[in-house]
């Protein structure tokens, strides 16, 4: 397999670095370069830089916004965007609930839903997870009883990301408690206004506000919000979560991570000369960059596989992407607390007080201080999108067919 880019792909790489270093604001690349919490204003604003330039659904069809690129150039297109610090499109509407609407929706549904999602007119979340059923999520308990032309809804999810921005969820929902766990399940689009709906934020390690828990008390949803069939939900969620998986391999912001290692590394000094010259730690780096080439290669396989693919089942290799991209991802993380050392301790004015007789820090803290708070942020990836665990089995049962 020759693994070279053309040169046409090369200059579709340039063009795309281009427009995204010069019409996504810098502020906002920076902040996800440097591993800074970003608000619901950053996110729009990025997503709708993309949009104008039809940059937000490229892998959607194209009646529904998309482009007829080849698969080389997706992958190009993620991993620039990713490296170049660009956050990507909401991964609710774009990565997640549009591909499943495309897939398994009615016309009326795709034409209703897909157009807001794509363009960012509408904020979608994830309500997957439940306080009982997060990696075993096929064990969820929140229930969906149809009465005439609504079902309603009463139940829990947890760890819901950024709900407290959206307009709308999307969620699996238990429609037959007498089935086998996998065949009772449904997949329901609920409007976020609807009464009894309730969101309650959850504050995180690295004290931010990202996950929320969505509480459901007789909420009425429509029963024309039924994507697909009903008791057939984990379709659609096996589906969806073959899409997240593969995404969560990140190949560009390890990359993009790696090289701002090397640049702190060469700043920071160890003794009597810079980190970046002691051996050891040179071998960590290295060691590190190894398994990202490893997994580059394993998802440009995967990419070549999926092209030949007919069906809408996800590929169970993406769970190989899904394990190493995380580890690779929470290696890095781990780098980058090694390289701040005790510049990542929060600052507290009274210590420094007493041992340096000065209201200012001894060096500039700013550029050290997001590090731990992203690298226990990160210890999250091994488990979210289904746990790594889980992924192993579903490796074991089909990829090596134990």
């Amino acid at each position: 397999m020759d693994l070279r880019f053309s040169a046409e792909e090369n200059a579709f790489r340039d063009k795309l670095r281009t427009f995204f270093r010069e019409k996504v604001p810098a502020s906002i690349r920076t902040k996800v370069m440097e591993g800074r919490h970003l608000d619901k204003e950053d996110w729009v604003t990025a997503h709708q830089v993309l949009h104008a330039e039809g940059l937000a659904v490229p892998h959607w069809p194209k009646p529904w916004g998309g482009s007829d690129w080849t698969p080389v150039q997706h992958y190009i297109y993620t991993e620039e965007l990713q490296y170049n610090g660009v956050p990507q499109p909401l991964p609710f509407n774009v990565s997640m609930c549009g591909p499943v609407i495309i897939a398994f929706g009615t016309e009326e549904q795709k034409k209703r839903f897909l157009p807001r999602m794509a363009s960012l007119d509408d904020w979608w979340c994830q309500g997957f997870s439940e306080p009982g059923a997060g990696s075993d999520l096929a064990g969820l308990t929140t229930s969906a009883v149809r009465k005439g032309d609504h079902y309603v809804v009463n139940g829990q999810k947890t760890w819901t990301t950024l709900a407290q921005y959206a307009d709308w969820i999307f969620c699996l929902v238990r429609t037959d408690p007498a089935a086998k766990k996998q065949l009772g399940i449904s997949f329901l689009l609920i409007d976020m206004k609807t009464p009894g709906l309730t969101v309650r934020p959850i504050q995180t390690l690295d004290g931010g506000r990202e996950v929320n828990e969505v509480f459901f008390d007789d909420v009425q949803v429509p029963a024309e919000h039924l994507i697909g069939q009903e008791n057939r939900g984990w379709d659609c969620a096996k589906f969806l979560l073959g899409n997240e998986r593969t995404g969560i391999a990140r190949v560009g912001y390890s990359k993009q991570r790696v090289q701002r290692i090397k640049e702190l590394a060469a700043k920071v000094m160890a003794g009597d000369r810079p980190l970046i010259e002691d051996e050891r730690f040179r071998e960590r780096v290295a060691a590190v960059e190894v398994e990202l080439k490893a997994l580059e290669m394993t998802q440009m396989r995967v990419l070549a596989e999926d092209r030949n693919r007919k069906d809408n089942l996800p590929n169970p290799k993406s769970s190989i992407l899904k394990i190493k991209g995380s580890e690779v991802q929470q290696a890095t993380t781990a780098l980058l607390l090694e390289v701040a050392g005790p510049l990542a301790l929060p600052y507290q004015p009274e210590a420094d007080d007493a041992e340096f007789g000065s209201n200012e820090p001894p060096v500039d803290l700013d550029w050290a201080a997001p590090l731990a708070p992203g690298y226990f942020n990160y210890r999250k990836v091994s488990i979210y999108g289904g746990s790594n665990e889980i992924q192993r089995n579903i490796i074991a049962k089909a990829v090596l067919g134990f």
